[in-house]
Formats: structure tokens, sequence, C-alpha cells
């Protein structure tokens, strides 16, 4: 699965910005996906995960009522919606993807099969 990560930016604290993840594969409706980030100096985490149908969704604690993972496998894409942004959000923003028919739990546990390239988002005081 090639996947194509966009829509980062710069926003102020308590704004929003909603990145996007367009995924070059014919099935994109068999594939669990999620999104971490990296923030500089420190490990890839977990932000959030959807199911196939998109019926499903994990959140981080630290993101849990602010971000809204989504998706529109009519057009192979997933969205994470951030809002009420904070400057400890600032991180490189990466999609994954699992394997066909795996469950949403293969993202959960940090082992997706495919990585986008990330998205920068910065956060500002």
């Amino acid at each position: 699965v090639q996947l194509q990560a966009s829509g980062g930016g710069l926003v102020q604290a308590g704004g929003s910005l909603r990145v996007s993840c367009a995924a070059s594969v014919r099935t994109f409706s068999s594939y669990a996906m999620g999104w971490f980030r990296q923030a500089p100096g420190k490990e890839r985490e977990l932000v959030a995960a959807i199911s196939w149908s998109g019926g499903s969704t994990y959140y981080a604690d630290s993101v849990k009522g602010r971000f809204t993972i989504t998706r529109d496998n009519a057009k192979n894409t997933l969205y994470l919606q951030m809002n009420s942004l904070k400057p400890e959000d600032t991180a490189v923003y990466y999609c994954a993807a699992g394997r066909p028919n795996q469950p949403m739990n293969v993202i959960i546990t940090g082992h997706p099969s495919s990585w986008g390239q990330g998205t920068l988002v910065t956060v500002s005081s």
C-alpha cells in the first residue's frame, strides 16, 4: 500500500487542522488504518486508529475528545481532524495501514505494515 499524507502546516494553539492520507490500493476498505506522530526527540506514538468500515475507532488519551479519525472508502482517503490544538501536538504525523483484513488491533499495538511519508504539524503558542 502506498500512502501519501498531506495537509500539515502551522496553526496557533486552540486552532484546528485536518490532515489527509491518500491510499493507492484497490481494496482500501479492507485495511485498518491509523495515524501516528513523532515529536522532535521523542519516539513515534499512536494517535488514532480506525477499522475497515470506520465503525470502530481508538484514540490515545492525549487526543481523546479533540481529534477525530475518519475514512472515506469511496475516495481511498483517511482523515484526522484536529481541534483545540496544543503546542505539544507539534510533530510529524504519519498515516499507516495494516494488511488486508487484519483487525484494528494491529495498528493499536504499533505493528502496521505500510507507512506514509509524514506531514509536519506545528502548533505555536
